[in-house]
């Protein structure tokens, strides 16, 4: 039986291509997920665009999945057809290793991420380890359910290692800043957001969200912050956000693809200044912010797209064209 996909057919070109595939069965510890909505995420453009390595077309990108579960392997203990699953980004990590043995599996050397190296949710169906998915809070549909697993688990961990005591800077006002802002809002947390210059409708996006303060990257907030988070991919960010904090600050790069950060004086890093990386999430981060979710009534800000329409909202989200998240629907 056949079923429909936009697949990378090569690698760097921009855009994916609608293609007709085999649809999957599971084995093993596997699952076969009937996608309801997959939320596009920068991480697939940097796919798509050829700015992470080791591409290997014809993948199929996505890797904030809802969907159903349609049929198990033999091996699954922990769902069964008819539960309704959130697919996220780490899609299978070894569990033998240091790292993973540490608690750290997502910094396993041999872990796989959906929509890179598993063919992720564009699509009609999917593949998706058991181990890795998880329930989704009954209080989200699938379209505003689907930017959770990974804008929302990425946020999550990124607000988690800036740790804020009163003020944080959120760098790039998207669709993982517009979730773990209302996090931090509920929290007690100041907000102060940057945004692209010139872009007034993100900063006016930012205050309904909740930021006490929004302004343009190059300027400075009313008050010194604790710490800031970059999820922008612009590596001058960096040295910007520095000055902004207050010694003992930390910075958190929260992308997995950055332009290269300029040279700055070590002023900018010392008083115990901290930069530091998010690389992935772990299940750990899924189980604690997804019930945080449950609790909280979040409010992503979806945009919805046919399937077949996924080349719009990738272009849509390379020129900054979207309020929250694209979200496709087969």
């Amino acid at each position: 039986m056949l079923m429909r996909a936009m697949a990378l057919a090569s690698p760097g070109s921009g855009h994916v291509e609608s293609r007709e595939f085999e649809r999957p069965r599971p084995s093993g510890n596997d699952v076969l997920v009937r996608v309801l909505a997959c939320g596009v995420c920068r991480t697939d453009l940097h796919v798509v665009d050829g700015e992470l390595p080791h591409v290997q077309p014809p993948i199929v990108p996505g890797h904030e999945i809802v969907g159903i579960v349609e049929a198990v392997g033999p091996d699954v203990t922990e769902h069964a057809p008819g539960d309704r699953v959130g697919v996220p980004w780490l899609g299978w990590a070894c569990g033998r290793c240091e790292s993973c043995r540490a608690g750290r599996e997502n910094l396993c050397p041999d872990a796989r991420f959906t929509g890179y190296q598993i063919d992720g949710g564009y699509a009609e169906y999917t593949i998706a380890n058991a181990s890795f998915c998880f329930r989704v809070p009954e209080r989200y549909d699938a379209a505003h359910a689907a930017p959770l697993f990974c804008a929302g688990l990425i946020g999550y961990r990124a607000y988690r290692m800036a740790a804020p005591q009163r003020r944080l800077g959120v760098y790039g006002f998207g669709a993982a800043a517009h979730i773990i802002a209302q996090v931090a809002v509920h929290q007690g947390v100041d907000v102060y957001a940057f945004v692209t210059p010139g872009d007034r409708e993100a900063a006016a996006f930012a205050r309904q969200i909740g930021a006490i303060w929004s302004g343009f990257s190059n300027e400075a907030p009313p008050e010194p912050l604790d710490s800031a988070i970059i999820f922008a991919p612009v590596g001058a960010l960096v040295p910007e956000a520095l000055a902004r904090i207050v010694p003992g600050g930390t910075v958190v790069c929260a992308g997995i693809h950055m332009s290269d950060i300029p040279s700055f004086p070590y002023r900018l890093l010392w008083e115990e200044r901290v930069v530091r990386s998010v690389a992935n999430l772990t299940r750990r981060d899924a189980r604690e912010f997804l019930a945080l979710a449950a609790d909280l009534p979040l409010r992503t800000h979806v945009r919805e797209y046919p399937l077949e329409r996924a080349n719009d909202a990738l272009s849509d989200l390379r020129g900054g064209r979207l309020s929250g998240a694209a979200v496709l629907k087969p």
